[in-house]
C-alpha cells in the first residue's frame, strides 16, 4: 500500500488534532521483567538518548537476549564518546547489540558532514555544546568503524532467531542536526524503504501521536512514519526516542510503541529500559 503525504504534514501538531479523532493511543504501564524466558520467546531490552551519560546510570540494564538503542548514544559524536559507549555496550550480557544513531551522532551521518564541510555554520545550534567539539566531531573519519560491539543499522535490517530488525536514524528537522529531512516527500521516501514484513521498527523519531509530546505542547512526530507503520508494515513492535519527555510504552490496539529514551528532560538517565518478550517463528530456535 502506497502511503501518501498528509495534507497538514508541515504542522504535526495540527495534524495529530485533526488525526487523533480517529486513533486510539492506549496508556501501557511496563512491569517488571520476569525471571527467564519462554523457550520460544526472546527477550528484548530497549534504551535509547543516553548521551555519554551511561557511567552515571544508577539502575542495572536487564539481561536478555537482544539490546537494542535507538540512538543519541552521544552529545555530538566525537570519537571519544563511541569509543566510550562502545566499551559500555561490550560490557553488557546481552548476546545480540542493535544500534541507530540519533541526530546527535553528527560523525555518523556522512551528509551532515558534507554539507557543513567540516565548518558548522553559525545558523546551526550548539544544544549547550562548544563549537569547538562539534567541529572536531565531525571530523570524525568513518565513525562507524568504531562500533565493533554491536550491529549498527542505517536502513538496514538484520534477522535475528527469526525476528526481523529494521533500524533507520532519520527525523524531521530537529535543530539542524544530524539524519535531519525536511517533512513530507524527504521523510517519506526514507520510511518507504522499510520492509513490510519487519517484526521489530526501530527509529529515532516517533510517529505522530504516541511518544512524541514535547514539554511545549507541540508534536515533534512523523505523520506519514505513522501511517507507514500502521498502514503498510505493521511491524509488532515500534522502538524510538528522541523526544525525551515521551518516554513510555502506548498502543493502538494492535502496535505497541516504545519510548525508550533514558535521559528524562533535564538529561539525567533516570528512566528504566524497556523490557518485552517476543514469540519466535515456529520453527526457530535459539540454538540456530
Amino acid at each position: 500500500m502506497k502511503v501518501g503525504i498528509h495534507n497538514l504534514t508541515h504542522n504535526p501538531t495540527q495534524a495529530w488534532s485533526e488525526l487523533s479523532k480517529s486513533q486510539r493511543v492506549l496508556k501501557i504501564h511496563a512491569t517488571p521483567p520476569k525471571r527467564g524466558v519462554a523457550p520460544n520467546k526472546v527477550r528484548i531490552v530497549c534504551m535509547s538518548d543516553t548521551h555519554s551519560l551511561t557511567s552515571h546510570i544508577k539502575f542495572d540494564v536487564p539481561d536478555g537476549d537482544i539490546f537494542i538503542h535507538a540512538g543519541d548514544f552521544t552529545r555530538c559524536g566525537s570519537l571519544e564518546e563511541i569509543v566510550e559507549f562502545n566499551e559500555w555496550l561490550g560490557n553488557l550480557p546481552h548476546k545480540h547489540k542493535i544500534v541507530i544513531a540519533g541526530n546527535h551522532e553528527l560523525s555518523l551521518d556522512e551528509n551532515f558532514i558534507k554539507s557543513n564541510d567540516k565548518v558548522l555554520p553559525s545558523t546551526v545550534p550548539t544544544l549547550g555544546l562548544s563549537r569547538n567539539a562539534i567541529a572536531e566531531a565531525i571530523r570524525t573519519p568513518n565513525a562507524k568503524q568504531y562500533l565493533t560491539n554491536c550491529t549498527y543499522l542505517q536502513d538496514e535490517e538484520v534477522i535475528i532467531h527469526g525476528i526481523k530488525i529494521y533500524g533507520t536514524p532519520w527525523q524531521p528537522e530537529f535543530c539542524k542536526w544530524a539524519f535531519n529531512l525536511p517533512r513530507g516527500e524527504p521523510c517519506l521516501s526514507k520510511w518507504d524503504l522499510i520492509p513490510d514484513d519487519t517484526d521489530i521498527l526501530v527509529s529515532h523519531t516517533p510517529p505522530i501521536g504516541h511518544g512524541d509530546l514535547c514539554c511545549t505542547g507541540v508534536r515533534a512526530g512523523c505523520v506519514e512514519l505513522l501511517a507507514t507503520v500502521q498502514q503498510r508494515v505493521k511491524p509488532k513492535y515500534h522502538v524510538f526516542g528522541h523526544i525525551h519527555e515521551g518516554y513510555g510504552i502506548t498502543s493502538d490496539g494492535k502496535i505497541i510503541f516504545v519510548n525508550a529514551s533514558t535521559c528524562d528532560i533535564k538529561y539525567v538517565p533516570s528512566n528504566p529500559p524497556v523490557v518485552f518478550d517476543v514469540i519466535m517463528p515456529v520453527g526457530t530456535s535459539k540454538a540456530l
